[in-house]
């Protein structure tokens, strides 16, 4: 039963998700029937199965809330703007009911009575201001426009012992014959003499036809919670609805209760007979070679617990340690049939890598609705109109990175919102649109994923950023800085510039936080704004935390692994070039580049090697060179992390073990360079 129930908790937290998602949307178009039909079939799965586990609470708040829905499905009221506060509300209580450890709460409990005496109030007002027209249909779900209905046949046979683990199979029935019109046939003949009868055992099992606009997916996520304890088949036998057809409720009628199931060859005969609606001979060849076409329907996808994901990852992770062994012994060996074998282990290995990365990846939209909805909460409460708009919410990223990076997402949308668009009359003033806008835009970029939120609000000062690190003493007054060096400043504790302290943002907290945040997770954080036109931040994060590809390199005794995904070139110089050379810069490519010498900067005693290797990196848009010893070649690393111990150090963002079993520091170049850099090291080159 506790396997059922976290399922269901599951499911739950997803079908809550998309009545948030689904009411954002509806605030754009609130006539749109689809949503409307989403937002209700969400909130029906939760009622039923929330009665069905015992969740009580969420059952009742989902039960009276789907009745408005139900009203505004059948063009009995509108989509208010009490309506859709009250919806709001109920979401974020379904959030915390979902919280079994919360519900005892009193102030839960206080405000689960507030709001079921709100909704019944706002169904009493409903029921006495509509008039049901004639002739209305028992199955008002089904009087949506703009659908087409298709006619699905579904053979569901329970496990005798379902009742064991709580399930009632009625409740499935029920919910099921939501989804639009429908026939049930339920079969009987299983049911033993009066005597030999058991209560606790499930001897009926049924068959029902049903016209509906959802998908055999769809029909399918009714069963989710017993379909490994049943016999399901579902199958389209007609592209109309069928459940008005007299000559085939005539057929249905006729079939005999004695028998199993309605074989494959009637299924056959009913698709091709009603293809189009209406009766039509068909010839038994037809039937013989329909029966060979109709096939069960595919399972398109699995949910799978996110521990097994983590879990198959580490043991991809283990394979390219491994394999990396193998690499080696085999190169020390000389063996030619090992050589070959270990060849195809690595791309084995690699291809193993890239399909583990493609499980493990979500999309951003999984967060979006978050995002969306602090947009919009925030904008309310400060009479600000903002078009929150976002571009490329399909990228993928690990879900880690996913869940660290959105708390620091969330604090920049309410920076935007509070301190960035101003209000309708200042925008006017400004000749700008009254309503503000906010992008939030993703994509691609090699092995990088890059995230970019826009505002065209009031934008960022840089003089008066600068007055305020000069007045905290954070820089001297006579330091010259670029303009992008002094908005980079506004991620420096307790700088704040908002003159409002306010319950938003404004406490001089927050941006210092959020740069350490998305460097905790390998990405880098910029800032570019304009007073009155806008300010944009844009972020820059590794597609996954778990596998890195790097070039190996050694300094002194130590090996180092350098991203690949920030080199730009490597050089082979000699090492006069680098001696008594005051200005650290070297002529590469006959231009002049700002290098740091690796044994120099970790403190290793004595001279270097007569030909040392120049590594070129990028750093905020400038090219640095690392100078180490030697070159050893392109590796594949696990990234392993370096405890608690080493935390707070910047320059190394992991570990990784190599194939002959010692440990190489996997370098983190910017916070590296950072940490070298003094402010008259870049001059422009």
């Amino acid at each position: 039963m506790d396997k059922f129930r976290k399922k269901f908790l599951e499911e739950a937290s997803e079908h809550i998700h998309i009545i948030e998602e689904s009411l954002l949307e509806l605030e754009k178009n609130p006539d749109n029937p689809e949503l409307i039909e989403k937002t209700f079939r969400a909130m029906h799965t939760l009622k039923g199965g929330g009665a069905m586990f015992g969740l009580d609470e969420i059952s009742k708040l989902t039960h009276n809330l789907e009745t408005i829905y139900d009203h505004i499905r059948n063009d009995r009221t509108i989509l208010s703007d009490d309506i859709m506060s009250t919806s709001y509300e109920a979401v974020d209580q379904l959030k915390i009911l979902l919280n079994e450890n919360d519900n005892s709460d009193e102030e839960v409990s206080t405000k689960q009575k507030e709001l079921l005496n709100k909704i019944e109030q706002l169904n009493n007002y409903i029921s006495n201001n509509i008039n049901l027209p004639n002739g209305t249909s028992g199955h008002p779900e089904n009087k949506i426009t703009g659908q087409v209905f298709k006619t699905y046949y579904v053979y569901f046979k329970p496990e005798p012992n379902i009742f064991d683990n709580g399930t009632n199979p009625l409740y499935i029935i029920d919910e099921l014959v939501t989804l639009g019109e429908y026939i049930v046939v339920p079969r009987l003949n299983h049911i033993p003499e009066l005597p030999d009868i058991n209560p606790g055992v499930c001897y009926i099992y049924w068959e029902v036809f049903i016209a509906t606009a959802s998908s055999i997916e769809e029909l399918r996520n009714v069963f989710m919670f017993v379909a490994d304890d049943s016999e399901l088949e579902i199958s389209e036998i007609a592209e109309t609805n069928l459940i008005n057809n007299k000559e085939f409720l005539k057929e249905i009628s006729g079939q005999s209760q004695t028998a199993e199931k309605i074989s494959i060859q009637e299924l056959s005969h009913f698709k091709r007979s009603y293809a189009n609606g209406h009766r039509k001979n068909a010839s038994k060849e037809e039937n013989s070679l329909l029966n060979q076409k109709l096939k069960e329907t595919k399972i398109s996808s699995i949910r799978v617990d996110s521990e097994k994901i983590d879990q198959f990852m580490n043991l991809v992770s283990e394979l390219v340690t491994t394999q990396a062994s193998l690499t080696l012994f085999s190169t020390k060996e000389h063996f030619q049939e090992l050589n070959q074998i270990s060849e195809n282990m690595q791309k084995l290995t690699r291809d193993l890598r890239d399909l583990a990365f493609n499980i493990a990846l979500i999309p951003i939209d999984h967060v979006i609705t978050r995002f969306q909805r602090l947009v919009r909460d925030l904008s309310k409460e400060l009479n600000k109109e903002v078009d929150f708009i976002t571009e490329g919410t399909d990228t993928e990223l690990d879900k880690n990175i996913i869940e660290s990076l959105t708390d620091p997402i969330l604090h920049i949308l309410r920076n935007a919102v509070d301190h960035g668009i101003e209000m309708s009359e200042k925008r006017k003033q400004l000749n700008k649109p009254e309503k503000g806008k906010i992008l939030f835009k993703a994509y691609y970029s090699g092995a990088n994923v890059h995230i970019q939120i826009q505002d065209d609000g009031a934008g960022m000062d840089a003089e008066k950023i600068k007055q305020k690190a000069i007045d905290k003493k954070i820089i001297n007054p006579k330091t010259i800085l670029s303009k992008k060096e002094i908005l980079e400043l506004a991620f420096i504790p307790g700088l704040s510039t908002s003159r409002n302290v306010t319950g938003v943002s404004g406490r001089g907290v927050g941006m210092d936080v959020v740069n350490r945040k998305i460097s905790e997770i390998r990405g880098t954080i910029e800032i570019d704004s304009d007073v009155n036109v806008g300010t944009t931040i844009s972020i820059k994060l590794p597609l996954t935390l778990s596998i890195v590809d790097g070039l190996l390199v050694n300094v002194d005794m130590e090996k180092y692994l350098i991203p690949l995904t920030s080199i730009q070139k490597i050089y082979a110089i000699h090492h006069k070039q680098l001696e008594n050379n005051l200005h650290k810069l070297v002529e590469l490519d006959e231009k002049l580049m700002p290098f740091f010498y690796m044994r120099e900067e970790f403190g290793i005693p004595g001279n270097g090697l007569n030909e040392e290797h120049a590594v070129v990196i990028n750093y905020e848009g400038k090219k640095v060179a690392l100078i180490v010893d030697n070159i050893i070649g392109e590796y594949q690393a696990v990234l392993k992390s370096l405890g608690k111990q080493y935390k707070d150090q910047e320059m190394v963002c992991g570990a990784t073990i190599l194939g002959d079993g010692t440990v190489a520091l996997v370098m983190d170049t910017n916070n590296m360079v950072n940490s070298f850099v003094d402010n008259n090291a870049f001059a422009e080159n």
